[in-house]
Parts: C-alpha cells; structure tokens; sequence
C-alpha cells in the first residue's frame, strides 16, 4: 500500500504507526516530507517497482517478518534505487516478539511455548517439505527473526548498514545502496555450515562447523568490527551475531567437529594455524602472513598447546612460536603440540577462547 500524501496527514500516519521516535529517527535520514521519499506499508514489491513516483529514498512500515520471500523483496528494492540512496526497513526479533507476548510472564510454560514457537516459525521456513506446511498455515506472515539475519540479508542484498535502533518493540534499520545484490541461493542456513577460509598459499578454503552464529552472519563481520571491534578473546567484541547456546559449543569446541570433512579433504592437518578469515588475515602482521601462508591451517591451534590466553597478541604469539619451530622440525613439532594440547584441555582445563 502507497502512503504518499499530503506532509501533515503523512507524518501523522508514520506516528500513528511507529510513534514520534521512530519519525524523528527517520528525519535524521530521509525527508520524510519530501516527494523523493516513497513511504509504503506493503509485503508486496509490486507496490514499490511499479510506483511512478520518482524517488531517492524508500521507508516500509510494515515488518519484513510479515514478507514471504525476504530477499526477492530487498533485491527489487535495491534494482529502484541509486548507489547512496536510503531504505528503511522494520523488522521485529526474535527477542522483541517473546518481550510482547503475555506467555512471557509464566515461569515453566513460556519454554514450552517459545520452544514450539521456533521449532515451527524458525525452522519449518528452513527445512524442504516442512517449508510448504509452513507457508500454508501462515502465509509466510510473522516469521521469527533474529537481528543478525535481517541485517545479514540486506548487506547480502547489497545495503550498507547506517544504523540500526527500536521503538515499541520494533526495529528499524537505515541502510544505503552500495552495489548489486549477490543473489546468493545458498544461504548458510543448515546446522553444518562452511566458512570462507585462508588456507596454504592464500588459498581460498571451506572450513565446515556447527553453526553458533545466525544466518546470513557472515555478511556482518565487517560491520561487527567497525562497530566493536575486537574482543580479549580475539574474536569480535559483543558479537550479536551469535545464538544463545553458540557460546556453549565453541567453549568446548564441539563446535569444530565438523572439521573432520576438512581432514578428509586435505584442506586443514591436526595441528596448526587457525584458519581464519579474509579481513582477520588482512589485520596481522605482514611477516607473520607470509609465514602462515607456507603451511596448512589446523584444528588445534598453537595457542591451547602452550596454554596461552586466547587474546590476539597471545596468539599471534603462540603462532610465531609455533611455525618458527615447524620450520626446522615439522613432524616432531605437530607431534609435541598435539600431545601438549591434549594434556591442556584433559588435565588443566584448557578450554576455547
């Protein structure tokens, strides 16, 4: 539904429907009072691809949880608007939705509620044949979603995330375009998912794990990093893209089972390197690229043989210790890292960082 009418009835209706804060939000983007802005309140794109309004910026009112195929929309979207122009987009989490409903309240009930509630509006959209069910009863409206997703689906979709705030239970992300979509048609949604990875020689590699994070994370690690950057650990700091039991798994690395594919393969040894990603990578020293780029990355890296912190310095350090040594001696090193890594974590209680 179109919502372009005169400014006074206009602003009346966005506060109607969002309150004063979120109009005052907007405004800080967008001139809402602009005939460049096109204000809808649709699920549909059809409303938005065949406006005859010409326009530079693009607020929706309605929930994407309530669109059926999420990123068909956002990619017709950006098709309408110009490199640097503005979309804004509300969208309800998951953590939102649990807040709004009276069940919340109940003690032992509301799990049992929540559980079902995610087993059928979380993962039936994800699972081929439970999908049709799902669709069926709801019509694709009031999808869970987290955060992470919805954010990882417009940066999939070629939006570059301006800010993100929430009134009233509901979010609303500013983003601007800044290239084409990707039209990825396979999303990491599964339980096993592969990560783009550095292996030997700066060869590109899928290193498969269990999934902690959301989907469509790893469209977000830049936009993580510039925003937190890195924690103690050396992974990004306030990382809202993990799940809730996502910090159990990697603790004790039951997380990283999955890398036995990348044994199989050849991609990854036992011992060695971590294998990390492309913007880590890009954020070490120089000398110490070149030097983990002569050898394969390894499930179990030098930092938990030596019992070491799992702050970036102290792994960086345990790296250069490591390979130095692998240089002159590259069996023996494996085998006396691995024996040392293994007493860690059975004996002192060494666990992920």
């Amino acid at each position: 539904m179109l919502l372009k009418g005169q400014s006074v009835k206009m602003k009346q209706l966005i506060v109607d429907k969002c309150g004063q804060d979120a109009y005052d939000f907007f405004n800080q983007y967008v001139n809402t009072e602009s005939d460049a802005t096109l204000i809808v309140s649709t699920t549909n794109s059809f409303n938005i691809l065949n406006s005859n309004t010409k326009f530079n910026s693009l607020i929706n009112l309605t929930k994407v949880n309530n669109v059926r195929r999420i990123n068909k929309f956002f990619e017709e979207v950006n098709s309408k608007l110009q490199p640097g122009d503005y979309f804004i987009v509300a969208f309800q989490t998951i953590q939102a939705r649990h807040e709004s409903k009276k069940i919340n309240k109940i003690p032992v009930l509301k799990h049992l509620y929540f559980f079902f509630e995610f087993v059928f509006l979380r993962m039936f959209p994800k699972i081929w044949g439970l999908k049709k069910i799902y669709f069926l009863i709801t019509r694709g409206r009031n999808r869970l979603l987290s955060k992470a997703e919805v954010l990882g689906r417009l940066v999939s979709c070629g939006f570059k995330i301006v800010d993100v705030n929430a009134f009233k239970g509901i979010s609303y992300a500013v983003v601007q375009k800044e290239k084409l979509p990707d039209f990825n048609m396979s999303p990491s949604y599964g339980m096993v998912f592969a990560m783009n990875r550095i292996g030997k020689n700066g060869k590109a590699i899928k290193v498969y794990k269990f999934r902690t994070m959301h989907p469509y994370a790893e469209y977000l690690q830049d936009y993580v990093l510039q925003l937190n950057g890195y924690a103690h650990s050396g992974k990004p700091k306030n990382d809202f893209r993990l799940t809730p039991w996502g910090k159990w798994m990697r603790k004790y690395w039951i997380d990283e089972l999955p890398q036995i594919i990348n044994l199989l393969k050849g991609d990854l040894k036992l011992v060695g390197v971590r294998p990390i990603s492309q913007r880590y990578f890009n954020d070490i020293p120089k000398d110490l690229q070149d030097l983990r780029s002569k050898f394969k990355p390894g499930c179990v890296p030098p930092y938990v043989a030596l019992n070491r912190n799992g702050d970036v310095q102290s792994v960086l350090i345990a790296e250069r210790e490591y390979l130095k040594e692998k240089v002159n001696s590259p069996f023996t090193t494996d085998t006396k890292f691995f024996f040392k890594a293994i007493f860690n974590i059975l004996v002192k209680g060494k666990r992920s960082a």
